[in-house]
């Protein structure tokens, strides 16, 4: 019985936490939904762990406990496969920003930042 309180409040909690970071806006919609479906999914399982064991063994699963480690799993590798394809688009799209960005000052005959500094050190250096 202790158990279910304690995952119970654990998955309230961060059910609370995903609203206040979206309402902060400090965590973008898409992850939100996301995370925000799984706590709704996890709270009634929290409060009713039968619900696991009825679900688990028309599967062929032992016991419920084993189902929703499977399926947490399941979910973990599905986000990471996720996150790598994210950065992955995201480091592509910073190097055709920097390209772009090295293209556009080679056009204006504007010299590049690193260059700039390089060039304050130098006259810092002279007597």
């Amino acid at each position: 019985m202790k158990l279910t309180v304690v995952t119970g409040v654990t998955a309230l909690a961060i059910l609370a936490f995903m609203v206040e970071l979206l309402r902060r806006r400090q965590l973008q919609e898409k992850y939100a939904i996301l995370w925000l479906a799984v706590s709704v999914l996890i709270v009634p399982l929290a409060f009713f762990p039968f619900l696991t064991d009825n679900l688990a063994k028309p599967l062929g699963i032992v016991s419920g406990v084993s189902l929703v480690l499977f399926l947490g799993i399941v979910f973990l590798l599905l986000v990471t496969v996720h996150l790598s394809w994210e950065v992955s688009r995201l480091e592509e799209e910073t190097r055709t920003l920097a390209e772009d960005l090295a293209l556009l000052r080679s056009e204006l005959g504007q010299p590049r930042p690193q260059d700039l500094a390089a060039q304050e050190v130098a006259l810092d250096d002279q007597p």
